[in-house]
């Protein structure tokens, strides 16, 4: 029970993180009008940190095998993103080619997270 708070509160954490810096990145978008490969690159850098700090968290939570909880973190954080694409838009989107590196930079970010903590 107590790894399934730990677990929540560093997704909820991860989350709004997520939407704080995804608004920067709006703003600076919307400011300095960067190309596209640059918001990609944004984007991608949003989930890795977003997950980084989940990992923290859950590692810090558990106490004990921390990178292991940091995975599940990243796992969690990667599978709600995904889900909801599917939920909204009826399919995984047009950049479903990337869901693997996605997929890899959310798992090893929560990892290094949960193994800093």
């Amino acid at each position: 029970m107590r790894t399934i708070k730990v677990l929540g509160r560093s997704l909820l954490v991860s989350y709004l993180l997520s939407a704080l810096f995804l608004t920067l990145l709006a703003l600076a978008l919307f400011q300095m009008k960067l190309s596209p490969s640059a918001v990609s690159g944004g984007v991608y850098a949003v989930y890795g940190l977003s997950c980084f700090i989940g990992g923290v968290l859950a590692g810090k939570g558990s106490g004990s095998r921390r990178f292991f909880w940091g995975l599940c973190s990243g796992l969690l954080y990667f599978l709600i993103l995904a889900l909801m694409s599917f939920l909204l838009n009826g399919s995984l989107g047009e950049d479903s080619g990337r869901l693997p590196l996605i997929l890899g930079i959310c798992a090893a970010c929560g990892t290094v997270g949960g193994m800093i903590s």
